[in-house]
């Protein structure tokens, strides 16, 4: 049988309608979307620095302060004088001279050591009086204008260029602060000296000797030994500082000047003391004041 044209299949117009009523729901829902023009740009987050702390620097540790000590040699020039420039002057130490003057000119080879020492480098020289009181040491002290005529005399023929002085037979000190008289009948005289503008220096150790030999009567190790105690118990006039004083004939004798020079050389191993002149003492780096009044230094008496 022929089927109608008129005729037609349910199945079809069914699956039609459908199509056509799920096509308007998707284009009613339809909502068209952005672009990603019109979206927010992402941008990366500005990465923040990262400050390393800077490490902290180590302390300056700070050198210790270094202990200040005088080698100062009296009496010169005389037989032992040229052995102690030769071998300070080897070791390469400062020391200090104080010279008498009577001695400088007391002989021709007295007088040539005399030259040595003034053209010497690494030598101080300072005044030690002119007569040296003649060894007579109550009576000299007992008349101060004398005294500082005395002393006088010693810086001006000797052409001294600074006013540290050393009181022949006493330990006197002069210095700004420190007043000290050994023997108090002196002071009269070592005030006389303040007064006319010289600085006085005595000690604080001494390397004693045998007066009748000449020899010393301490081994070089035995001073050493003394100035670190000397250091540790505080008993210098200023503290950190410490005068030796030694005498210049003491070491004629070979066997003595081996002890000087051994001492010197021990001496230099001590990394915590440190060798200077007479002149750094503080207090001690002033200049004699010029008296215009004089030409010459006044004669002084016999004594």
């Amino acid at each position: 049988m022929e089927s109608s044209d008129d005729e037609g299949d349910p199945a079809g117009t069914f699956f039609t309608k459908t199509s056509l009523l799920l096509s308007f729901l998707l284009t009613a829902c339809y909502q068209p979307t952005q672009t990603t023009d019109e979206l927010p740009q992402w941008k990366p987050e500005t990465p923040v620095a990262v400050v390393e702390k800077a490490p902290e620097p180590a302390p300056v540790k700070k050198k210790p302060k270094k202990k200040k000590v005088y080698l100062t040699f009296d009496d010169g020039p005389n037989k032992g004088t040229r052995n102690v420039l030769h071998i300070t002057r080897d070791e390469g130490v400062p020391v200090t001279f104080f010279i008498v003057g009577e001695h400088a000119f007391a002989s021709t080879g007295q007088h040539a050591t005399w030259d040595s020492l003034r053209i010497a480098e690494h030598i101080e020289l300072c005044n030690h009086s002119y007569t040296h009181a003649h060894n007579r040491y109550g009576s000299f002290y007992e008349r101060p204008d004398s005294v500082v005529a005395d002393f006088q005399r010693a810086h001006d023929s000797l052409d001294l260029t600074n006013a540290v002085v050393r009181t022949p037979g006493r330990n006197i000190w002069r210095i700004d602060s420190i007043q000290y008289t050994d023997l108090k009948r002196s002071a009269a005289a070592a005030d006389s000296l303040q007064q006319a503008g010289f600085i006085v220096m005595g000690w604080d150790l001494e390397w004693h000797y045998d007066h009748k030999t000449l020899s010393v009567t301490h081994a070089a190790e035995e001073v050493v030994a003394q100035i670190d105690s000397v250091f540790a118990r505080g008993k210098t006039r200023h503290p950190d500082h410490l005068v030796l004083l030694a005498h210049d004939q003491v070491y004629h004798k070979s066997v003595d000047s081996f002890q000087l020079r051994h001492f010197l050389q021990l001496l230099k191993k001590k990394e915590d003391y440190e060798l200077v002149l007479a002149t750094a003492y503080p207090g001690a780096n002033k200049p004699l004041p010029v008296d215009t009044s004089r030409n010459k230094a006044p004669m002084l008496a016999t004594y």
